[in-house]
């Protein structure tokens, strides 16, 4: 190929526009729309059609085509196919799967039968367990199995010997077949509990009915010892889980014995058991009629409560009062309760209608009250060292679940009728506790005021007034009470919770009671409410044990108050920040505040009170960076600031604007995603700025554009990514030139240039290496595009940007076997024939870019022909290399092609070195047949269509010379 004379094309951009619009036609809309649905209907056969014909015709009420989404889907949309498939699988089901479903179903539906406002047992479950532990030893008896009666042969023995020896294998269970463990921690004491649960079922699954039984029986009888009495209502849950997983095998083990061969309906009668079925079960209630204790008696029948069903319509009717009576042979009222508790939890979930029972299971706990003071009970106190008030708390797990079966759709009489049965019984604090939780919010707030007379009653040594307010409180703030008397209520409840000295169990009221004050009064309420806590947890530094509660008062006053003016105006609300002195909880505050600010801040602002505050808030979560943050961490809280930032404007007043961005460039320093930010909004300061003087700055805003122009060019460099570092030096100076700072904006630009060369070969995205020359190619091509209308220095020599760029492109280390660098240079000429045009396709207003310095100066346009005709040069030069290298024609062709694009663009092929070059390149690009004939059609017919423009004329030549070549 011989040496190449450039010679940029002479472009009409404006006329160029013109001929690329496309040509207007009239629509005739009619009834047609775009969005509208197609309409179709069906005609039917003509009458006159002869017989046996079938066809019909379809008539489209618009000619409009078929919508391409609806053709896709084919009529159909897939959830319905999917709907339609899983129909078409079920009946292939083995019966054993489906009778799994089928139980299971069934569960799911009975537990429903309560409604899914009731809150079931299994909520309360882990609560009780975190509430009630102890640190002393416990001691358990674990099952040792026997292996008699396993020697009998099937058949040979009589019905009678056969219930004899099961008869002996449940009293082995009495006559020692068991060992103690002692010493056991609470851990070790749940662990053996799930290992007897193991035990259980894998008995069950190998057909060992009766060692299941006698776990379950060993089990129940640990819940008559009350040796460590503080870790009873856990005790009481660990084997609870027991007693439910045996009812709930038994129950399936009888209902798929009714499934044989088709399975019960879910309202099966006794008509629709077997002989079988029921001859089972009731061999299950005279096994366990056959324990000799009535403790362990009463739980394994109320476990399998619910296979009544398959014996008698009303057996459960039946049973529940008898059980309910046998619970007063107990005589530990603490055992009673919770056996009570057990025994409507049962009746709940199996017959939640029978509430005859339930009243009289809560009635007999009633009387039970008396035996807590009996002398037995309190030696027992006095020989574990357990204070009353503590005891009685021991209650409340089943209290409140009693309490809460009956509350549940109750009327709202029924809760006077209670109120009144407490007052009989001297105002007892524990049951007033657990009829507060027990009812409806709504019913109890509208009572507020008789309950707090009612806690003023009550004896204070035996269950403390604040948790009977803290009660009181939970409901107040689900439910509003009279709002005449509000104002009463909270005074009465503060009086008494300022009066508790603990710090611990003041804080637990206070905390609740923070919500009703925030729902119901001013901020002057909530800042005197927060101005107590501080009082009562400051001594001592007793809000380092107090942190969740502390931490829960902060998110109440933020669920409510949600104007930040009012909120940082209470005097007490940062001093009760301060509070927070562990680094971590501290953190965790500041972002909870600043989540809500984010979140329902809409206006922005400049309230002093507001912004510093914040800013203290923001440079609290900032100071807690340090090198053993993650990333995840620190990117939390860099959004979190950049929220604020966000919200801060100073309206006019763009000097206190950048003052504020000064402060804040100092304060976050270490989080580089707010140094990015705080550079963004100096930029648009400055473009908002421009926009306010209408384009013509005065000497003060000038002055003031280019402080924010000194602001970014200072920033920068303390970037550690190079990648934003170059994004924001070349935003920074399109910026500067855009108001006319041409000083600043080539500093930015000779910046750029001269931290391309520190660009590493690959940067890490998303936690994966990748090579950076996809990042650096798009740099560069953004950074000419601007190059357009950047003057030339009159110190500097013609195009000398453009000249640095490409002296940078040259010495960088490319990747071997890469383009990158060439592919520079191909991007390089289009930009290089846009300037030597008489007008640029893009200008910035005031500012004379180099069509206009220049003004078509023959030097000017020979450097720029000089400057083409090196880089075409170079990119030949590179072809030839590819050429020699049999593995690269891919590379070749698409290079060439390329190429020969620009000369197409933006060359002046009347030169004939220069078309001739284009039709080499057209040849070198198809030679190996790897261009893609689609594209090679088009660009051909792209070129008849030129040639038939009146200046485009000896492109029909051209034309003429390129051959398509198909693919070898």
């Amino acid at each position: 190929m011989a040496a190449v004379q450039w010679r940029s094309r002479g472009r009409n951009y404006d006329a160029e526009l013109q001929r690329c619009r496309p040509e207007a036609a009239l629509v005739e809309f009619g009834d047609y729309h775009p969005l509208k649905p197609i309409m179709v209907t069906d005609t039917k056969t003509r009458r006159g059609a002869r017989k046996g014909s079938t066809s019909s015709s379809s008539s489209s009420s618009s000619s409009a085509p078929a919508d391409p989404l609806s053709s896709m889907l084919d009529g159909t949309d897939p959830l319905s196919m999917f709907a339609a498939a899983s129909a078409t699988e079920a009946p292939a089901m083995t019966h054993s799967s489906s009778t799994g479903d089928l139980g299971r179903k069934r569960r799911e539906k009975e537990e429903e039968a309560v409604g899914l406002d009731f809150e079931h047992w299994s909520s309360k479950r882990g609560e009780i367990l975190a509430r009630f532990t102890t640190t002393e030893k416990l001691s358990i008896n674990l099952f040792m199995g026997s292996d008699r009666g396993k020697a009998l042969s099937p058949g040979s023995s009589a019905v009678s010997e056969k219930v004899r020896t099961r008869l002996e294998e449940l009293d082995d269970l009495e006559e020692g077949s068991q060992r103690e463990l002692l010493n056991l921690s609470q851990q070790d004491y749940a662990n053996r509990i799930e290992e007897l649960n193991q035990s259980l079922k894998e008995a069950w699954a190998s057909d060992q009915k009766v060692k299941a039984l006698k776990i379950v029986i060993q089990c129940s009888k640990l819940l008559s010892d009350t040796s460590v009495i503080q870790f009873y209502p856990s005790k009481f849950v660990l084997i609870t889980d027991i007693l439910d997983t045996f009812g709930r095998l038994v129950y399936d083990r009888i209902w798929t014995m009714c499934s044989d061969p088709r399975p019960l309906p879910d309202g099966f009668t006794v008509e629709d058991v077997n002989d079988t079925a029921k001859e089972t079960c009731l061999n299950w209630f005279f096994k366990i009629a056959s324990i000799r204790e009535l403790l362990p008696r009463l739980y394994v029948e109320a476990a399998i409560l619910k296979c009544n069903r398959f014996l008698n319509k009303s057996g459960i009717q039946e049973t529940l009062p008898r059980l309910t009576a046998m619970i007063r042979g107990i005589g530990d009222p603490l055992v009673a309760a919770y056996t009570r508790a057990y025994l409507c939890r049962v009746g709940m979930e199996v017959a939640p209608h029978l509430k005859d029972s339930l009243n009289r299971n809560f009635f007999d706990l009633l009387g039970t009250f008396r035996q807590i003071s009996a002398e037995s009970v309190q030696n027992q106190l006095v020989l574990q060292r357990v204070e009353v008030p503590e005891y009685l708390t021991l209650y409340s797990p089943a209290i409140n679940w009693i309490l809460q079966c009956i509350a549940y759709r109750a009327p709202e009489p029924l809760l006077t009728e209670m109120m009144e049965r407490c007052k009989t019984l001297g105002n007892n604090a524990l049951l007033l506790n657990s009829v507060m939780r027990a009812f409806r919010p709504e019913f109890v707030a509208a009572r507020a005021t008789d309950f707090i007379s009612m806690i003023k009653e009550c004896d204070e040594s035996g269950f403390p007034k604040h948790l009977l307010f803290g009660s009181l409180g939970r409901s107040l703030a689900c439910a509003d009470p009279p709002e005449s008397e509000r104002l009463t209520i909270l005074n009465e409840a503060w009086k008494v919770i300022t009066k508790v000295r603990s710090p611990q169990d003041y804080v637990n009221c206070a905390e609740i009671w923070v919500e009703f004050t925030c729902r119901h009064f001013t901020k002057r309420e909530v800042n005197t409410v927060l101005a107590d806590i501080i009082k009562h947890m400051t001594p001592d530094r007793a809000f380092e044990d107090a942190y969740p509660q502390l931490q829960s008062v902060i998110r109440k006053i933020l669920t409510y108050l949600h104007d930040f003016s009012v909120l940082f105006s209470m005097e007490r609300f940062l001093p009760f920040l301060d509070m927070f002195q562990k680094d971590s909880v501290r953190v965790e505050v500041c972002k909870s505040i600043m989540e809500v600010f984010i979140r329902h801040q809409v206006e922005l602002t400049r309230d002093p009170v507001i912004l510093n505050a914040m800013l203290h808030i923001c440079k609290t979560m900032h100071d807690s960076v340090n090198a053993l943050t993650l990333e995840d961490e620190k990117r939390s809280l860099a959004l979190l600031i950049i929220g604020f930032i966000r919200m801060v404007s100073f309206g006019r007043d763009f000097e206190q604007q950048l003052s504020f961005c000064v402060e804040a460039r100092a304060t976050f320093c270490n989080l580089e995603p707010v140094l990015v930010q705080l550079i963004h909004t100096v930029n648009q300061l400055a473009m908002e700025t421009l926009r306010v003087m209408r384009g013509s700055h005065s000497r003060k805003t000038a002055a003031f554009v280019r402080a924010c122009a000194a602001y970014s060019f200072i920033t920068i460099p303390s970037l550690s990514s190079i990648f934003s570092r170059l994004s924001l030096y070349l935003l920074s100076g399109q910026v500067a030139l855009a108001n006319q700072c041409l000083s600043q904006s080539d500093a930015f630009l000779q910046a750029a240039v001269s931290v391309l060369p520190e660009v590493p070969r690959s940067i890490s995205v998303e936690g994966k290496l990748r090579s950076s020359e996809s990042f650096l190619l798009d740099f560069i091509n953004n950074f000419l595009a601007t190059l357009l209308v950047v003057p030339d220095h009159p110190e500097h020599g013609v195009l000398y940007l453009v000249r640095g760029l490409l002296n940078m492109v040259q010495d960088y280390t490319w990747e071997d076997n890469s383009d990158a660098k060439v592919r520079v240079y191909v991007s390089a000429l289009p930009v290089l024939a846009a300037m030597s045009q008489e007008t640029y396709l893009y200008s910035i207003p005031k500012v004379d870019s180099n069509e206009t310095l220049y003004g078509g100066d023959p030097k000017f346009l020979s450097e720029i022909n000089k400057l083409c005709e090196t880089l075409i040069g170079q990119i030949l030069d590179h072809l030839k290399a590819l050429g020699r290298d049999e593995q690269n024609p891919r590379r070749q062709g698409a290079l060439a092609f390329s190429l020969f694009g620009v000369l197409l663009a933006h060359g002046d092929l009347r030169n004939n070195k220069l078309s001739q070059l284009a039709v080499n390149l057209w040849n070198l690009s198809h030679k190996h047949g790897f261009c893609e004939t689609r594209i090679s059609v088009r660009t051909l017919e792209f070129i008849k269509h030129q040639a038939q423009q009146p200046d485009m004329a000896h492109l029909s030549d051209t034309v003429q010379r390129l051959a398509l070549q198909s693919r070898t």
